[in-house]
Formats: C-alpha cells, sequence, structure tokens
C-alpha cells in the first residue's frame, strides 16, 4: 500500500481525536504516505501530526454539495493512485470525493445513503451509548484486513507538534506586547457550540485578576477566534487590567494559536477544539464541561483536569439551558478553578 488519503472532519477537536488513527495507520504500514484532505479551518491540525505527508487544504463549505468542486478534487486526486481513504465525517457529501476519484478501498461509518460510497463500512455505535470520538476514528482502522492479525487495542493519546514558523511568529508577537513568554497563563472563554458550553465571562475575568494577584509577573491571554472577540473586549474591561490581560481572540492563526498554548503555564477552556488542543500538547489544563459529557470529548492528557458538576439534568446537549438556569456552569465558581490549576504543578 503506497498512499493513504484521509478525509478530515469538520471540527478542530475531532480533528485532534483523529491523531491517534493516524499514529495507528502510520505503524502498522511505516512505508506508507498518508495525506489529509481537509478546510483552512482544521489544516494546521494536521500540519501538526508528524505522520502527515502532505495537507491538501480545500475550500469545502459547511452544508453545502458544491459538486463542480468536488469533481475536481477528485480529479486531482486520482492521480495520487491512493489504495484507500478514510471518510471521518459521516455526511454523503464527504463520501463523494473518493468516490468520483476511484479509490478502491473507502472506509468509514454507515450514514446519509452513502451505501456504495462507502465500500468497508462500519455501523454508527448509538447515540445513547457512544464512545470517545478518539476510539470512534481509532476503530476504522481494524477495517483493513491486514490490520486484524495486529491487536490495535486503545489508541494512544493524541499528540501535536508545534511548527517551527509558528513558534517564531509567537514568539515575535510576545516580544512585540512586552509579554513574558515564561509565565503565560492561557484562557479560552468560547465554545463554538454555544453558551452552554461556554464558562460565564465575569467566572474568567475574576479567574484572571486572582491569577495575576498569585503571581504579579505573570500575563494572561485571552485567546479564541473572531467571533470570541467581543467576550474576550468584555473580560478584558471587566478585570480592568490592561497591562497583564490580553485580548488576542481572533489575532492568531491556528498554527500561532497551537504554538501560544504549546508555550503556556497553563491553559483553562471549555469543551472546544483548543481544549483538545492544549490536551495533544501536553499542556497543565483545566477544561469545564456544562451540557456536554467528558467521558464523550474528555481532553486525553494525563495533565489535565476535568470540572463538570454531573448534574442530574446534565449532559443535556442542548445549545440553550432547557431549564434557564445554565447551573451547571455558573456554579463552578473563579476559586474551584483556580484551586484546579495549583493541584496541577
Amino acid at each position: 500500500m503506497n498512499r493513504i488519503l484521509i478525509i478530515a472532519p469538520n471540527w478542530i477537536g475531532d480533528a485532534v481525536m483523529s491523531q491517534p488513527l493516524l499514529a495507528n495507520l502510520k505503524a502498522i504500514y511505516p512505508q506508507t504516505q498518508i495525506d489529509v484532505l481537509a478546510s483552512p479551518w482544521v489544516a494546521p491540525i494536521y500540519r501538526a501530526c508528524s505522520e502527515v505527508h502532505q495537507v491538501i487544504e480545500a475550500q469545502l463549505e459547511h452544508k453545502q454539495l458544491q459538486w463542480g468542486l468536488r469533481k475536481q478534487l477528485a480529479k486531482q486526486l486520482e492521480l495520487n493512485q491512493y489504495t484507500v481513504c478514510f471518510v471521518l465525517p459521516n455526511s454523503f457529501k464527504s463520501a463523494l470525493i473518493p468516490w468520483l476519484a476511484n479509490i478502491p478501498f473507502r472506509i468509514g461509518y454507515r450514514g446519509e445513503m452513502r451505501f456504495g460510497l462507502i465500500n468497508l463500512a462500519l455501523d454508527n455505535p448509538s447515540k445513547v451509548n457512544r464512545p470517545p470520538m478518539a476510539n470512534h476514528y481509532f476503530a476504522l482502522a481494524n477495517v483493513l484486513e491486514h490490520s486484524q492479525e495486529i491487536d490495535a487495542g486503545k489508541p494512544s493519546d493524541p499528540r501535536l507538534n508545534i511548527l517551527p514558523t509558528a513558534k517564531e511568529s509567537i514568539g515575535a508577537k510576545l516580544r512585540a506586547a512586552e509579554i513574558n513568554g515564561n509565565l503565560i497563563y492561557i484562557l479560552c472563554p468560547g465554545a463554538e457550540y454555544g453558551a452552554t458550553k461556554r464558562w460565564p465571562a465575569d467566572h474568567f475575568a475574576s479567574l484572571a485578576q486572582q491569577l495575576i494577584a498569585n503571581e504579579s509577573d505573570a500575563h494572561v491571554i485571552l485567546l479564541g477566534g473572531k467571533g470570541d472577540h467581543a467576550l474576550g473586549e468584555s473580560i478584558k474591561a471587566e478585570t480592568g487590567n490592561d497591562l497583564q490581560i490580553h485580548n488576542w481572540c481572533g489575532k492568531t492563526s491556528l498554527d500561532e494559536a497551537i504554538a501560544l498554548i504549546g508555550a503556556s503555564k497553563a491553559l483553562v477552556s471549555n469543551d472546544s477544539g483548543l481544549m483538545h488542543i492544549g490536551a495533544a500538547l501536553k499542556i497543565p489544563q483545566v477544561a469545564i464541561f456544562g451540557s456536554s459529557d467528558p467521558h464523550h470529548t474528555p481532553p486525553l492528557s494525563d495533565k489535565a483536569k476535568v470540572l463538570w458538576l454531573n448534574l442530574a439534568c446534565s449532559p443535556c446537549h442542548k445549545k440553550e439551558c432547557p431549564l434557564g438556569h445554565l447551573k451547571c456552569l455558573n456554579d463552578i465558581l473563579p476559586n474551584t478553578v483556580l484551586d484546579a490549576i495549583q493541584t496541577l504543578h
């Protein structure tokens, strides 16, 4: 087998959770080249995976068929003569490109009328008893005939590398902002899913103030995407500290965000893609869970501490609190998070 293609998932956290599958494939087929087709949104995750030979970026939009673009990509990919393709998303459209590219073995989970497009398929687990996402992707390696001879066991924890160019870029940004790069705390207040995954802004503000009160030379950087910038501004304004609390939401690329997290003393985040990046970099971290289930999407690291109240109404997986009180997040107090950070060191 000369070349394997991976169709990447669309979410950063899921992309991180797919790395153990890549590591397993590389262990089974050390001479095989692994390429990944990914949107620009998640491509940096695969650039940080040592198993990946080439990341092919494609502007594939969420919930759009883009038939012309998929045909064009398939034509280009067919020239690479892939033997196997792992289709990690469950959608119909994600399975089109490897089928159009005439890749002989197309592996994935059954779903969305993909019969024929996926020709080596596993049944999707029930929504009631879902395995952790890393295990979910890892299981796909067993579909290949030769891997049946190998005891795949359990997936290793995800691991990412930091690109030297991103490390240099972040170093320059820290120097320009006069931030001591040896004493940085990263707070990630956003979560793409919605409010039921976001620890309250005033709690983040209080935590930032306490971190600096405890370590007068520390700097706190608020990290996230462009959509989190206003949230970061409100947190910074509430602290009243313009010198040691910095809102970098939307001001870094994902490659740079990976490097910045890698340089931090500790990371505090919601259940988000940046949480999984912190885990894959083995950074001391506190992960705050509300409406989601830490058994399904935990930070896979022995340096991670999960805070989850496990209320009777949790996990509800709703975008808005059905009961209107959001106690699952409001009742996790800043002091509790601060204590958790201090136990990590």
